[in-house]
Order: structure tokens, then sequence, then C-alpha cells
């Protein structure tokens, strides 16, 4: 397949499909559970997301798929890992973009706090539409844009905060270095483990870069621009949240605001919140309308294989599926109304699942790769260590009381998909019995 990237390019497509609110807000979280030693998980779940990436990467490189890793899964393990694979992404995105819309709706009212929450979430939800109206290159244009932003707002925030470090901005110039075990680790190892999962919610994304790496030019390339990708990542992470945690105690972050805020509170920069609630409804939109884009996708390919209705693929005289992106926009509306109608405990249970079973399909990838390519001994033991990363990462929110909850929910989602799978099968065969049958001539 003849794409139009260069691999700058997908680097700059990722950075804008995983900079998004599990960052900008989840950071905190991870802040609040394990103090200052916040950093080490960041850097953990970077290798981890490094070489789920390179395994997606040399996949794409060996054989490109317009379905990516359900189609990986698919070739490495039969009909049912496809349909699994392919469904599992397609909800649990669906069930992220309400909590997505409705954040975007509630940063908007930090300015007009007397519009109704839908109205934002409608609002932003015609633009995403909008955008992947505009097809691939229009989307491939204004996720680089958004990116810029989102990389430009975490470079103020360390250009700021370095320069309120020297003295600069009056303010509270104390340096909070963590020097004792205790002041580290404030929470332990347990605490450590039990915020390692908003570490790997912060990357999330890559499986988008899978699905656009087709539009290379040089497919060889898709290793490279998820290295360069991930290391400015890991980079601007890494650094600003050490800056944010020895600026001020990690007792005062909290899950209302993002920790960069807070970071700046005492040193009354009253342009500063304004600036980044901008950044915060940029980051959510880009990661919105990523979503959108890749389950529209990845609609269009399951129908391909009959996994889902051949309706759902038909193009017309347009570049877009118009009827998988209305299925996708059927499934928008109802994850905006549960999101604004549910109690919000419940709700977050479900979005936590949700989360956790994008990351059950990265244990695919891997899983995949293992089939799929030939591996030298280092590569196998690299796949392994991701593997256990991801296992520890996601066994974590078990002993989380609040995350508990979305852990048994993913599981249950998955019976769900399972038991669906097993009367799916029955189809299959049937199908496939009927088309090897011999044609009767009269």
């Amino acid at each position: 397949m003849k794409g139009h990237l260069k691999w700058w390019q997908l680097s700059l497509l990722g950075v804008g499909c995983i900079i998004g609110t599990g960052y900008f807000l989840g950071s905190g979280l991870a802040i609040m559970m394990t103090g200052p030693s916040a950093g080490i998980l960041f850097i953990l779940a970077a290798i981890g997301t490094y070489i789920v990436y390179d395994s997606l990467a040399k996949m794409t490189t060996k054989d490109p798929q317009q379905g990516s890793f359900r189609t990986y899964a698919k070739k490495a393990y039969g009909r049912w890992a496809g349909f699994s694979s392919g469904w599992v992404y397609w909800v649990s995105e669906m069930l992220i973009m309400g909590s997505q819309m409705t954040a975007l709706a509630i940063f908007s009212r930090f300015w007009f706090p007397h519009i109704p929450l839908w109205m934002f979430a409608g609002g932003y939800a015609v633009l995403g539409i909008l955008v992947v109206l505009m097809g691939t290159k229009g989307f491939d244009r204004i996720e680089n844009i958004l990116a810029v932003v989102k990389v430009a707002a975490i470079f103020m925030f360390i250009i700021i905060a370095v320069l309120a470090l020297s003295g600069v901005f009056h303010g509270n110039n104390s340096v909070q270095i963590p020097k004792s075990y205790d002041q580290i680790l404030p929470k332990g190892p347990i605490g450590l483990w039990s915020a390692f999962i908003y570490a790997f919610y912060a990357f999330g994304g890559i499986e988008i870069m899978g699905i656009m790496a087709i539009q290379l030019k040089d497919k060889k390339e898709a290793p490279r621009a998820g290295r360069m990708m991930l290391l400015l990542l890991t980079v601007i992470y890494v650094v600003s949240i050490g800056l944010a945690v020895i600026m001020d105690s990690w007792r005062s972050f909290n899950t209302k605001e993002s920790p960069f805020v807070i970071a700046l509170d005492d040193y009354h920069l009253p342009f500063f919140p304004h600036v980044f609630n901008g950044a915060l409804i940029v980051a959510g939109f880009s990661t919105m309308v990523a979503s959108l884009f890749s389950v529209t996708t990845m609609l269009v390919t399951l129908a391909k294989d009959g996994d889902a209705p051949k309706f759902f693929s038909i193009k017309g005289k347009t570049k877009v599926p118009l009827r998988g992106l209305g299925l996708t926009i059927y499934g928008m509306i109802i994850s905006v109304i549960l999101a604004l109608l549910m109690p919000g405990k419940i709700y977050e249970y479900i979005t936590t699942s949700a989360g956790l079973m994008l990351l059950y399909n990265w244990l695919f990838i891997l899983f995949s790769s293992f089939k799929l390519i030939r591996l030298t001994g280092w590569v196998k033991i690299k796949n392994v260590i991701g593997i256990l990363l991801i296992i520890l990462a996601v066994s974590g929110t078990v002993l989380e009381e609040d995350s508990r909850p979305g852990f048994f929910g993913s599981i249950l989602f998955l019976f769900i998909i399972g038991i669906v799978v097993f009367f799916m099968r029955s189809v299959w065969k049937k199908n496939k019995n009927n088309s090897q049958e011999p044609k009767r001539t009269l």
C-alpha cells in the first residue's frame, strides 16, 4: 500500500494521539498514590510501551495491514482472536469516549459555567466528526497541529517552573528534593504498584499509530517513528513530573486539577490556569478525534472480514465509510448519555474497565509477534519483559479500592465477548462448510 507519511510525521501524529487528559490529569493520580517516585513509573511504562509498539511496528513492516493488531491476532491465532481483539477495542474506545467528551465539557465550563454540559459535549462531538470526514490526510494535519500545541504547553510549564525555581517569579521558591526512602516512596512498594496503571494510561494510543503506520512511504521506518516519539514523550513526561513534585508537596495534589497548575499556584500567575485549561481541551479533543478515527477504521476492517455486517464497510462515492461512522456516532451518543446520567463512581468503574481492555489488546500484540515474526533470543526476552510489565500494572488495580471494581468489570466484559465468540464459532463453521460444498449442476 502506497503511503504519504514520512517517519517524523508519524512520530508527531503519535504524540498527538497519545498526549491527553490521561497525562495532564492522570499524572496527578500517580503522584497522589506514590509521591515523588511517580517518575519511576513513567519510565517503566515507557519501556513497556516501547516493547509493544516495536512488536507492532515489526509486524507492520513485514505485512502492512489496515486492520493492524486485529488482523495480526487473527493470523496468529485464528478468527476468534481477530474478532475478539477488534470488538474489545471498539467497545472499550466507545466507553472511554463518553468520559472524554464529558471532561471536555467540564473544562469548557471553566470559562462558561452556565452552559449545560450536554451542549459542550455535543459541540465537540460534531467537531470531531467533521475532522474524521476530512479523511486520512485531513486527520493527519489536524492531529499534527494539536500535537505541537500540547508539546508546547508542557514545555511552557517546564520553562516557567525553571524560572520560578530560579527566583524570577515571586512565590514559594523552596525546592523539595526527597532525600530519604520514606520521602521517595511515602506509600512504599504497594503504593508504587497500585499507581502503575496510571502511567500506562498516559501512553495509551500507540495502537492508533499502528493503524496509521500503513500510511508511511517506507514501512521500514515504522520502528524509528515509534522510538523517536516515545523518547520525546518520556523525556517531557519525567522532567515535567519531576519539576512538579519538587515545587510542591505531593500531598497537595488532587484529582480535580492538573498537577502542573497546582505546582505553580503559589506563584500567582493569573494567565497560567487559563492557558493550561486550553491545553487540556486541546489534549482531550485530540485524543477523542484519534479514537473516533481509529474505531471507525477498525469497524470497517471487521466488516470486510465478515466479523461485522458488510454494510459498515461500504464507502460509496466518498472516501469515508459513512455507514461505519454512523454506528460509531450512535455508540458515541450512548456513551455521552451514560456519562451524564449514570452515578459518577459507576461510570468511573466502566471507563477503568475499558482502559484495562486496551491493555489486554497490547498483550494480544505481544503474543501475536511470537507467532508471526522471527524473533531473536534477546527480542523474546524483551517481549516477555513487556508482558510482565503490563500484567504488573493490571494486577496493581486489585490493590487499590477505587480501581478494583474496574478490574473485575474488565473481566466481565471479556467474559461477555467470550460468550459471543463461543456462539459465533458455530456460525463460522457453518458458513465455512457451506462455502466448501460443491455446486450442483443440472
